[in-house]
């Protein structure tokens, strides 16, 4: 290594502000850096968990990781190494910087117990590198209220006996912590993570600073016949008028929906709010029940479709084994990690009813690098098309046929939150 190369370490309290002024420069936040953001950042980081590399005294880069819990395939949570705050300095980049820190955290995270790591990619060609593989996608839409065909005298659900309500945020804190953590461990969920306290205060702005990127909101919740909370929407909307008349656009920040009666029932009382002439929703479902909810599903188009959360093992006979699998079926995977971490050959044997999974020195039937894997593990992609792609190998004849029917799943994963 170049002995003149920036010295990489987990960070002191005392350069705690210089490291955070690294990271809104390495993503062009050229605003004010006031006590009161320093203050408010502070208690979501843990220091021997952020590193920077420093040059003469200065952070010149960033780097932060969090505990983080992952629902995969059959409700099941593993622990995983999110990975964030991810910057360098414009005058340092491409000098191995992100190589280094990334070394150093999915070290830790073997150490730690960690079964996998996580984080949102702002550019797709970083990461595959490491080993990582897009595992979820997400869509955007933007729905025209008039064009969507239901009724605007709409006043209640279709459930006799259910309601929604609108509740102020130290409400919306409660209720959609406990419903979070019911939804996200349902068996189709995979790919949803879990919610800290910390996120709900940021979310009601009981934690707040500016451009924190939680503004002001409504929050309504579902309630079925017998009470129970089933469903959150968290909404904003703009002051927007056209020739003296109301056509105000109306965003989605959250949808939390434990079955699609309270789904239907948010979307339809969104899309039938007095005022409402557009409403934008980011980072929903690939395979959302919108826009098939609705009367007319040709109100509602895509405006953005993307990967999402991207994934990349660890520990692979752990990770195998946790989730479920729709079918039985033995499969040898030969594993690539250019990391030198999680590579091996691994013998899996799945059925409805559990998996094992260890090394093996059977011959392969599948051969892949991790980052590959990954982007099938929550059942998103298929290995027929990584196969096509040329970054899956078929060792023998019917494996990734095999692979399709073991990891698939039903409905496609989704990962709503950025963090």
């Amino acid at each position: 290594m170049d002995s003149n190369a920036p010295d990489i370490r987990t960070i002191a309290e005392d350069e705690y502000p210089g490291w955070v002024r690294a990271l809104r420069a390495g993503f062009l936040n050229s605003s004010e850096l006031t006590a009161e953001e320093l203050a408010a950042r502070r208690g979501g980081i843990e220091l021997d968990r952020t590193q920077g590399a420093f040059e003469d005294g200065r952070c010149v880069a960033t780097f932060r990781t969090l505990p983080q819990r992952l629902t995969v395939p059959g409700g099941a949570a593993v622990d995983s190494l999110a990975v964030t705050n991810v910057s360098a300095l414009p005058t340092h980049r491409r000098r191995g910087l992100l190589t280094r820190m990334m070394r150093n955290a999915l070290a830790d995270g073997r150490e730690r117990g960690d079964v996998c790591s996580t984080l949102d990619s702002a550019e797709y060609p970083i990461y595959g590198r490491y080993g990582y593989g897009p595992a979820t996608w997400s869509t955007d839409w933007t729905v025209d209220a008039a064009r969507a065909g239901l009724d605007p005298r709409w006043s209640r659900p279709e459930e006799e006996g259910a309601r929604i309500d609108l509740v102020e945020p130290a409400q919306a804190r409660v209720l959609g912590a406990e419903l979070h953590e019911r939804v996200r461990a349902l068996p189709d969920r995979q790919g949803m993570t879990d919610r800290t306290e910390r996120w709900w205060k940021l979310s009601t702005g009981a934690i707040d600073w500016p451009g924190s990127g939680f503004p002001p909101s409504f929050t309504a919740v579902y309630r079925d016949a017998a009470g129970r909370v089933q469903g959150l929407l968290t909404y904003t909307a703009d002051d927007n008028w056209e020739n003296e008349a109301p056509r105000l656009n109306a965003r989605v920040r959250d949808l939390i929906a434990a079955d699609a009666a309270a789904e239907r029932a948010l979307w339809h009382f969104l899309l039938s709010m007095d005022w409402v002439a557009t409403v934008h929703c980011r980072r929903r479902a690939p395979d959302s029940l919108l826009p098939r909810l609705l009367p007319n599903p040709r109100a509602a188009r895509i405006t953005s479709h993307a990967d999402f959360l991207w994934l990349r093992p660890l520990d692979v006979p752990a990770l195998l084994r946790t989730r479920t699998y729709p079918v039985s079926g033995t499969l040898v995977l030969e594993l690539e990690d250019p990391m030198g971490i999680a590579g091996g050959r691994f013998l899996l044997d799945a059925s409805p009813e559990g998996a094992t999974c260890a090394p093996t020195t059977r011959s392969a039937d599948l051969s892949m690098g991790v980052g590959a894997l990954s982007s099938m593990y929550l059942g998103d992609e298929s290995a027929s098309r990584l196969r096509e792609l040329g970054q899956l190998t078929e060792e023998r004849p019917g494996a990734a046929a095999l692979a399709d029917a073991l990891l698939r799943t039903g409905r496609r994963p989704w990962s709503p939150d950025v963090f």
